[in-house]
């Protein structure tokens, strides 16, 4: 046996065999055959090189299936792509990237109708602080609500046939607020994130109106039934004319001292039109107040035309105080979940921006955001415009120094590689920069690239691919490390709340000359309320509404504006 043994290994074996065979070829008067012993040792050795073949013939006739391969590979580029030296992806398979962003979004969406809603948190970075559990609680709460009185339910369909009536007389399951598409991209995303807000403190359904490019431009934030207002609702065909001296205007209502009510509880009007625009005068901004409040629940139908991020100011309202804290302990990140919660680019837009992250952005070991708008007449580019954009991010370490002595500057080890991100209406600031940072080297040997993805010269808010690039530039100036933005533009108020970014500031220039010095860092990363009311509902007086309570401030950029913070 100890010799069968060792014959079954590789050469032995067939040095064992031909021995075998010449022993009997020169004794044939030997036993016929082999001894039994050596029978079954052969027999054995066929049995194993036949076994070899057969498994080398199975393999080349049907190798492994490709989705062993892919899944290899995805694995390896799942990991290469999540590398980043600011930890921009996940370092680890083991800890997946929270597709819900801690319990904010709701799962069971189909993932390919809106691929960026759970795919969008490979691009983040991983805030420092989460959703509270109360706001979390509030979001599944609403979306039942939302399900149940959503387009042409029951619920829905009984409260439309009241609307066609023209008057209130009973209580009614839903309410609802109205969100009216009205002005650019950015004013409308910041005044339907504050709509939605005001529509979960009250306990109303939000419907928006798609305007032109909603549909196109973002996915349904909510389960199973739509948010978008249906295409017959009875009023629709008003939505242009409505204005201060429209019959049903709130606070033309109030002037007119319209009894809404008798005593005995007889009718009311089955809706309410809030003028919350720029424009607005003092009537209208007693939307604001908590007694005006009370009335306004009674009513099933509110329709709302806003250019303002009113947040600020509903955290002024006593009645809506407590539930506000408890949705948000940390004040300025409102807006924030708020807009990761509805704001979902389409599949159309996901794709401008994950092309464009990954060709220009996603190798680099820091990315630096720069949102210009420049509010200046004339035409463009501006020197002192760019000497200010230089002059901020030189002075607060986001850019280097260029080296204007020498040809090449040498560092030590790998350079450290910068995208800067700009976005303008101008190719101008663009072009000066790159230009810039190409003919001449930097101080530290840092490499700095320049992109710019557009320039359409002009805000053109009614075109369709005009409002996919800029939602694709909001986005991905949200997606950078450190972001420098324009006073006054809520195009910068979006990119810096989505992201979590505390934005440097550029200052507005006066008399065309660059301010000195020329950005601040921001309070917070909240978007500010450019028009907010100044009046004491209880004193019925004006007063300083940036001064009531520690976390409404009034803006770095527009003096009378607020936004909040954390004190």
């Amino acid at each position: 046996m100890k010799r069968f043994k060792q014959n079954l290994d590789g050469d032995h074996l067939s040095t064992h065999l031909d021995l075998d065979t010449r022993n009997a070829l020169r004794d044939p008067d030997r036993k016929s055959g082999l001894s039994s012993m050596k029978v079954m040792g052969i027999f054995v050795a066929g049995l194993i090189v036949f076994s070899v073949l057969f498994s080398v013939n199975v393999v080349l006739r049907d190798p492994p299936s490709d989705a062993v391969f892919e899944t290899s590979k995805a694995r390896v580029l799942e990991v290469e792509h999540r590398k980043d030296s600011e930890d921009q992806f996940s370092e680890s398979l083991e800890v997946p990237k929270d597709k819900l962003v801690r319990g904010l979004l709701a799962d069971g969406f189909d993932e390919g109708s809106c691929v960026s809603r759970y795919q969008s948190a490979s691009y983040r970075k991983e805030l420092p602080y989460r959703p509270s559990s109360y706001l979390i609680s509030k979001l599944r709460s609403y979306e039942a609500l939302h399900k149940r009185c959503g387009p042409y339910t029951e619920s829905y369909n009984k409260t439309i046939e009241q609307l066609k009536s023209g008057y209130h007389t009973g209580s009614l399951d839903c309410n609802y607020v109205v969100w009216i598409s009205f002005s650019g991209l950015g004013n409308r995303i910041l005044t339907l994130a504050s709509a939605f807000l005001y529509a979960v403190l009250t306990n109303r359904v939000l419907l928006v109106d798609p305007g032109v490019d909603m549909v196109d431009l973002f996915c349904e934030p909510f389960p199973e039934v739509s948010w978008f207002l249906p295409m017959d609702f009875p009023l629709k065909n008003q939505f242009d004319s409505l204005d201060q001296k429209s019959p049903h205007c709130y606070g033309k209502m109030l002037k007119k001292n319209s009894n809404f009510t008798n005593s005995d509880g007889s009718v009311m009007p089955s809706f309410v039109y809030l003028h919350l625009a720029h424009d607005y005068d003092d009537q209208d901004k007693l939307f604001f107040c908590s007694q005006d409040q009370t009335f306004l629940q009674k009513i099933p139908w509110l329709l709302m035309k806003t250019d303002n991020y009113f947040v600020p100011s509903l955290f002024l309202i006593p009645s809506f105080e407590q539930e506000l804290n408890n949705l948000f302990p940390r004040k300025e990140t409102a807006f924030h979940f708020l807009g990761r919660y509805l704001f979902h680019p389409t599949n159309v837009v996901w794709g401008l921006i994950t092309r464009y992250y990954q060709a220009y952005l996603e190798k680099a070991d820091e990315r630096i955001g720069i949102q210009i708008r420049v509010f200046d007449t004339g035409t463009g580019p501006f020197q002192h415009v760019f000497d200010q954009i230089l002059a901020c991010a030189v002075k607060e370490n986001l850019l280097p120094e260029i080296n204007r002595q020498d040809f090449i500057v040498s560092p030590l080890g790998t350079p450290k590689s910068k995208a800067v991100l700009m976005t303008s209406l101008s190719s101008g600031y663009f072009e000066k920069l790159r230009d810039m940072y190409w003919e001449h080297p930097t101080a530290t040997g840092e490499v700095i690239g320049i992109y710019q993805p557009s320039h359409e010269e002009y805000q053109q808010t009614e075109k369709l691919m005009h409002n996919r690039k800029a939602w694709t530039e909001m986005y991905l100036l949200s997606l950078t490390d450190v972001l420098v933005t324009s006073s006054w533009s809520t195009f910068g108020y979006v990119a810096q709340s989505l992201g979590g970014l505390t934005p440097w500031i550029l200052y507005k220039p006066e008399n065309r000359t660059a301010p000195d010095p020329p950005c601040q860092r921001a309070m917070s990363m909240e978007p500010c309320f450019h028009a907010p009311p100044f009046y004491d509902c209880k004193a019925k007086t004006g007063v300083d509404t940036g001064k009531l309570v520690p976390h409404v401030r009034h803006c770095e950029d527009m003096s009378w504006g607020l936004k909040l913070v954390d004190s």
